[in-house]
């Protein structure tokens, strides 16, 4: 699928390259070389760079706090088979016991992170998510038009507000974020920090989601609906977009010095 136009931010959000429903169709793109990304210049830790077979990393450092974390909820996905079995989290969460695997046509009454959503999740889904859990979907963004997503019924289906992957995959890279980042950002947003820690502490990169995205979390977590984390997402986004301006006037200015100073210093 091409990549949508640049224009108004906002409106449906569309699942990128195995990810989930994040970016809004039209949304700008804060990705390289732009210094929009979060992480700015930073270079990968470890814990992000790939593993030798192409993984997405080992079994993490659990903390034994962590390992006895519950999760009470439901939690599920459509797997539409799109992902390298290598490389899909959400294969490894299952695995690990930590989610259900849904039947195309089975009905999920709680959160869906879907690109059909038409608002964000919010800290107002909390109660849905507790009696009712969280799932997403699971395909790729090239293969988008073979989901048959009539037939993934949720009276809740949720976009997620802008964020950052820390994946091996898409790492540093807004909007990309994989199976078990898209779960772990919909439970923080809704206040259920212990379940998304212990989701993504089976990843060895996986503590480098929060730290990486904690201060756009914590804008989010203050919302009281998800009009109001539309609201928050377009102030970050026109934050973003003001530093990028900035750094590019700099960037001119420095330029045009240097080529001041060397003019002087050789008399070009």
């Amino acid at each position: 699928m091409p990549k949508p136009a640049r224009g108004k931010r906002g409106g449906r959000a569309a699942l990128r390259g195995g990810g989930h429903a994040q970016r809004g169709k039209g949304q700008r793109r804060h990705e390289d070389p732009r210094p929009a990304s979060a992480l700015g210049g930073e270079v990968r830790p470890d814990s992000a760079v790939d593993t030798p077979d192409g993984s997405e990393g080992g079994d993490g450092s659990d903390s034994e706090a962590e390992e006895n974390v519950h999760i009470d909820v439901p939690v599920a996905m459509w797997d539409f088979d799109h992902c390298d079995p290598r490389r899909c989290s959400g294969k490894k969460l299952a695995r690990q016991g930590l989610i259900q695997d849904m039947r195309v046509g089975q009905r999920f009454r709680g959160i869906v992170v879907s690109p059909k959503g038409t608002q964000p999740v919010s800290p107002a889904d909390r109660d849905i998510v507790a009696q009712n859990g969280l799932a997403v979907v699971e395909c790729s963004w090239a293969r988008l038009d073979e989901v048959p997503f009539n037939k993934i019924a949720s009276p809740n289906e949720r976009l997620l507000p802008y964020l950052v992957a820390t994946n091996p995959v898409n790492y540093g890279k807004p909007w990309r974020l994989n199976c078990v980042e898209a779960l772990a950002a919909a439970f923080y947003i809704t206040g259920y920090d212990s379940y998304a820690e212990r989701l993504l502490s089976g990843f060895g990169w996986g503590h480098s989601f929060y730290e990486v995205n904690q201060h756009l979390i914590d804008k989010y977590k203050t919302c009281e609906s998800a009009e109001a984390v539309s609201a928050m997402q377009e102030e970050i986004l026109a934050e973003l977009e003001r530093s990028y301006d900035e750094s590019r006037r700099a960037t001119g200015e420095f330029t045009t010095m240097f080529v001041q100073c060397h003019v002087c210093a050789y008399g070009l």
